[in-house]
């Protein structure tokens, strides 16, 4: 059994699909492809944990509760089908390894790829009932929130970079859940492009809000916001230019069997 994925876009139908593995080019650079799950559609093939490795399986067993387990299943069954694609191979022949922490020189940085070309980076993230990948030619960050109500907002802000704080404060606060959200996926975003994750201490790099009229992130990487479900923020940032203005994720449906 063999899954694959079809992209799709609001308002039109599915691409036809085939029940075999293909191999998509790599995205320009500047431009990353992103993928975007709802996990309410998640389809008996990203549900089966046969494609998964033995660590998958280890961590989707840890979860106490049965939702927790199934939504880690999806999305990295999903991050199997989508890399799959690319690489032309069934999603359980992806093995991967853990490049070194830039924190602290550990095995646990960036997810790489073992056994398949190093130009290709991915980057994954899954919150309540969406799932966010990036894949791209160059490193590649997402992340991918729930809006927070206004108290929550406030305790995110705090942890910050001072300047990004003072960004929020400033805005009315029906606004500033939204904004405050925005600039933790982006945060979030280049924390995981780093390989670091929140090793690193949010509150040393100001990222911002990316209006037109303010300042510029202080950090070599750049950031769009990416459209998704309402309730949730998610953002992408990449190490490099980035060329596209608006990226939007294709939607993964229909997997199928060969």
């Amino acid at each position: 059994m063999t899954a694959y994925v079809t992209p799709s876009t609001a308002g039109s139908s599915p691409v036809e699909s085939t029940p075999q593995p293909v191999r998509r080019g790599l995205p320009p650079p500047g431009s990353p492809d992103l993928w975007l799950l709802r996990l309410s559609d998640a389809s008996d093939i990203t549900l089966n944990a046969a494609t998964l490795d033995a660590s998958e399986r280890e961590r989707s067993a840890s979860f106490a509760r049965p939702e927790d387990r199934g939504r880690f299943t999806a999305a990295h069954g999903t991050l199997r089908a989508v890399l799959g694609s690319y690489l032309g191979v069934p999603p359980a022949e992806i093995r991967y390894a853990r490049e070194t922490c830039p924190c602290c020189g550990g095995p646990h940085g960036r997810p790489a790829l073992l056994g398949f070309p190093a130009d290709l980076h991915f980057s994954l993230s899954h919150r309540s009932d969406l799932v966010l990948i990036g894949v791209a030619g160059e490193p590649i960050g997402v992340d991918v929130e729930l809006v927070p109500d206004i108290g929550g907002s406030g305790e995110l802000a705090l942890m910050l970079h001072p300047d990004e704080q003072r960004e929020a404060w400033a805005l009315d606060p029906v606004r500033r859940p939204q904004a405050v959200a925005r600039l933790w996926t982006r945060k979030e975003a280049y924390l995981k492009g780093l390989g670091t994750g929140l090793g690193r201490d949010p509150a040393m790099d100001y990222i911002g809000l990316g209006a037109p009229d303010g300042p510029r992130p202080r950090v070599d990487w750049h950031f769009r916001d990416v459209p998704v479900d309402r309730g949730y923020v998610a953002s992408v940032a990449t190490r490099g230019p980035m060329t596209t203005t608006a990226p939007r994720p294709a939607r993964v449906t229909g997997p199928g069997t060969g």
